[in-house]
C-alpha cells in the first residue's frame, strides 16, 4: 500500500501559497485493508476513508468511466491493481494531477509544473469533455491565479458548450462554482473565460447581452457595457466587497440590455428595466437570499444613489424608506459600496472619489437621530395616534433638510 499526497495540496506548495486542505491517493489497497487499518468509510460513489486521526480524506485509487450526460454520468472502479498514474490521469487539469509521495518527491506524469511556471491552464486528457462542471472550474481558477488557458484546452470546452454539456449543468452547482469564481482576486477572468469558450451565453445569457452593447463615451470611456460590467465586478474584487456586493456588481447593469442606445443614448431607465432579469438569474441560479435581495436592490436604487445631490430631501427620505435602510442600514451600506465600484469601473475612474456613499450614510444617521419613541408617546398621549407616522417622518424629513444644507450648501 502506497501513499500519495494530491491534487490541490501539492499544487500551492509548488506555487508557495497556503495549503487549506490535503486529499490523498492509496495505491494498491482495498476497501477492506483500509477499515482494518482504522480508516472510516464515507464515500457513496467511490471508496472514500477519513484518517482515524487526522480526519483527512484518503481515496482508493480509481478510474472512471462516462456513462450519461452531465457531470453526475460516471460509474467508477477502484482496485489494488490501479495505478497511480491511471488515478491522475482522470483528473482535469495538469496542475491538478501531480502527486507527492512521503520523501517529498514530486509525480508529474502530464506536465503540471511546467505549466505552473508558464501560467497555464491545460487539460489532461480529452475525458476532460466529459465533465461540463470543469469549464466552471478552471474559469474558477483562471480567477484564482491569473493563468491563461492553453488554446486546445479552449478549443476542446467551445466544442462542449456546442455539444451540450453546458446545458445539463444544474443550478446548484452552477452558483456553487460561480460563488467560488466570484470571491477569487480576478473574477472578471472567470467571466471572459466562460464567454470565449461560448458558456456564458448558456449559463448566463443576460450578462452575455451586455457585451457589444455601446453606451456615451464621455461618461463610460469603455464604451461597451460588457466591459463595464467586468470593470465594476474586478473594482469590487479590489474593494475586498462580500460575495452579495460582488454579484451585485456582475448583475447591476443587465438593464441596459434592454435599452438599445441608439434610440436611449444615456441608457435612461435601464434601473427598472434590469430588474425582471435580475429576478430571472436570481430564480434560475436559486441565488440565496441575501445575494438574490442586493443584486435586485443595487439594480432597482443605483441612478438615484449617484444623483444624490439632485434630489429634494422629501426624495432622499422616501429612498431611505423604499430602500429599507432605516431598519437595515448594513444592507444600504452594502449597496453604496458596490455603487463605488460600478463609478469606479469605468476606463481612466478606477480612483475617482465618490463623495456620495459618506454623504448618504450621513443622511441615514441623521434620519435616525429622532426619538421616534417620544413622537409616538406625544401623540397618544394628545389623542391622535393616527398621526404617529406622519409625525415622525416630518421629524425625520427636518434632520435630513439641515444635513443636506450642511453637506451641499441648500
Amino acid at each position: 500500500m502506497n501513499i500519495y499526497l494530491v491534487g490541490g495540496a501539492v499544487r500551492d506548495s509548488l506555487l508557495n501559497l497556503p495549503v487549506c486542505d490535503r486529499d490523498w491517493v492509496v495505491v494498491g489497497s482495498n476497501a477492506a485493508t483500509m477499515v482494518a487499518h482504522g480508516f472510516r468509510p464515507v464515500g457513496k460513489d467511490f471508496p472514500v476513508f477519513l484518517h482515524p486521526e487526522s480526519g483527512e480524506e484518503y481515496a482508493l485509487a480509481r478510474t472512471e468511466r462516462k456513462t450519461a450526460k452531465g457531470y453526475t454520468g460516471f460509474s467508477f472502479h477502484a482496485g489494488e491493481e490501479v495505478t497511480l498514474e491511471q488515478d491522475l490521469m482522470r483528473r482535469d487539469l495538469t496542475i491538478n494531477a501531480m502527486a507527492q509521495d512521503e520523501h517529498g518527491n514530486i509525480i508529474d506524469p502530464f506536465g503540471g509544473q511546467q505549466d505552473l511556471a508558464n501560467g497555464i491552464l491545460r487539460h489532461v486528457s480529452p475525458a476532460f469533455a466529459e465533465d461540463p462542471v470543469r469549464i466552471l472550474r478552471l474559469a474558477r481558477f483562471a480567477a484564482r491565479y491569473g493563468f491563461t488557458v492553453a488554446g486546445e484546452t479552449m478549443d476542446l470546452m467551445k466544442q462542449m458548450v456546442a455539444a451540450g454539456e453546458a446545458d445539463a449543468l444544474v443550478a446548484e452547482r452552477v452558483w456553487q462554482e460561480l460563488a467560488k469564481g466570484l470571491m477569487e482576486r480576478r473574477p472578471r477572468y472567470m467571466i471572459e473565460i466562460l464567454r470565449e469558450c461560448g458558456a456564458l451565453r448558456v449559463l448566463l445569457p443576460e450578462i452575455d447581452a451586455l457585451f457589444g452593447v455601446p453606451q456615451r463615451a464621455d461618461y463610460h470611456p469603455e464604451i461597451d457595457c460588457g466591459i463595464h460590467t467586468l470593470m465594476t465586478l474586478q473594482c469590487a474584487a479590489d474593494m475586498g466587497l462580500s460575495l452579495p456586493e460582488r454579484y451585485a456588481a456582475l448583475l447591476h447593469d443587465l438593464g441596459k440590455a434592454r435599452t438599445p442606445s441608439e434610440i436611449l443614448p444615456k441608457h435612461h431607465g435601464h434601473d427598472l428595466n434590469g430588474i425582471e432579469p435580475v429576478r430571472a438569474v436570481n430564480s434560475r441560479l436559486k441565488t440565496p437570499k441575501a445575494c438574490a435581495e442586493l443584486a435586485e436592490l443595487v439594480c432597482r436604487w443605483h441612478i438615484r444613489l449617484h444623483s444624490l445631490e439632485q434630489l429634494k430631501s422629501s426624495t432622499v427620505l422616501k429612498i431611505l424608506q423604499q430602500t429599507d435602510a432605516l431598519r437595515r442600514p448594513e444592507r444600504f451600506q452594502t449597496a453604496l459600496n458596490v455603487c463605488v465600484a460600478d463609478a469606479r469601473g469605468r476606463l481612466n475612474f478606477e480612483h475617482a472619489a465618490y463623495p456620495q456613499r459618506e454623504q448618504w450614510l450621513a443622511l441615514l444617521a441623521a434620519a435616525n437621530r429622532i426619538d421616534a419613541a417620544a413622537i409616538a408617546a406625544q401623540c397618544q398621549a394628545e389623542g391622535k395616534p393616527q398621526q404617529i407616522a406622519q409625525k415622525i417622518d416630518q421629524a425625520r424629513l427636518q434632520q435630513i433638510a439641515a444635513c443636506r444644507r450642511t453637506l451641499f450648501g441648500v
